[in-house]
């Protein structure tokens, strides 16, 4: 019998207990993660609401609400809109792992964060063009035009780039390394989702992927390391501009 039944949102609300005040979204990520990684709740129990965490745990909401994307990016929950937020099935064997490293986050740990992750991105980008498959490439295409259709809509456009990320990395058919970038990105997701802050951002933007997917396509992994690293400098000078 799970400890919390799937409507008990006043109990799983319980555990949580309140944080200290002006607690960063950092503390958030980490007491949510501690108990929805703890084994006590069952898979696809159904959370509470953010307005509900968030007066439990006496923050903001738009804390909670960064947390919990946080979160989704690491495969820890899952939101469905119009339904709510459920714990998922399963989660990446190296979540514990990564709260122990310590990084959630200053400015020093930032730089060194998107050090790496620029280095696995342009990895991936090398191993996709080698080993993509047609069902792959198309749905990198339908991501880039995503992008290329919602430049004035900088949401949609930031959600898509997120996609097209992940969609490379499955492509290289490499678990470990999906399971990295993920991670990264999600410390980093309080930076990497402001990074793009106007249409000129979301142009250069566009055409650096573009250049990626060019490479891809035509199966040259050293000209699609060379367009991703090209990419991964102008959008980590972004992201640590906005964490300094």
């Amino acid at each position: 019998m799970p400890a919390y039944p799937k409507d008990e949102s006043d109990v799983i609300s319980a555990s949580l207990g309140r944080l200290p005040s002006g607690s960063p979204v950092s503390a958030v990520t980490t007491r949510l993660l501690e108990l929805f990684t703890s084994g006590e709740i069952a898979p696809g129990t159904r959370l509470p609401p953010e307005r509900q965490l968030a007066a439990t745990l006496e923050v903001g909401r738009s804390a909670v609400r960064e947390a919990l994307a946080a979160l989704e990016v690491l495969g820890v929950v899952d939101v469905r809109p119009g339904s709510g937020t459920y714990l998922r099935s399963a989660t990446s064997e190296l979540l514990p792992q990564s709260l122990s490293w310590g990084i959630l986050i200053g400015h020093r740990s930032t730089e060194e964060l998107a050090e790496v992750r620029g280095a696995l991105e342009i990895y991936a980008a090398r191993l996709a063009a080698e080993r993509i498959t047609a069902d792959g490439a198309a749905r990198l295409e339908a991501h880039l035009g995503s992008m290329r259709a919602s430049l004035d809509d900088l949401p949609t456009f930031v959600e898509s780039d997120l996609q097209f990320h992940l969609e490379l990395a499955h492509t290289t058919g490499n678990s470990v390394l999906v399971d990295l970038l993920q991670i990264i990105r999600s410390l980093l997701r309080v930076w990497v989702d402001r990074a793009v802050e106007d249409v000129e951002h979301a142009r250069t933007a566009l055409a650096e992927h573009s250049a990626v997917m060019e490479a891809i396509r035509a199966g040259d992994g050293d000209a699609a390391a060379s367009a991703m690293a090209a990419h991964m400098l102008t959008a980590g000078r972004r992201l640590t501009s906005l964490a300094s």
